[in-house]
């Protein structure tokens, strides 16, 4: 369940805010004047959720280039690396 608290809570409470964010791994609602807007987390929170947010963008960008038939055989690019490849 997400918790939300007032801006007010965030001024007087970082401390059990971040440790909220850090020790559920949630992000915490914050409401100005009864509105909701911001979101805290937790850095690793945040940087799963960019890792993810990239990690879908290269799928859709390989099956985009799947139905448009831009794609390469894995043979194709096996044996280009492996000629570039010193010996």
């Amino acid at each position: 369940m997400p918790k939300i608290v007032p801006s007010s809570e965030l001024r007087n409470k970082y401390n059990e805010i971040s440790e909220f964010c850090h020790n559920y791994s949630e992000p915490v609602y914050i409401t100005k004047n009864g509105q909701g807007d911001l979101v805290v987390m937790s850095i690793d929170v945040y940087e799963k959720l960019v890792g993810r947010f990239e990690l879908y963008k290269l799928l859709d960008e390989g099956l985009d280039a799947h139905k448009k038939n831009k794609v390469v055989p894995a043979e194709d690019v096996f044996e280009k690396v492996i000629s570039g490849i010193p010996k």
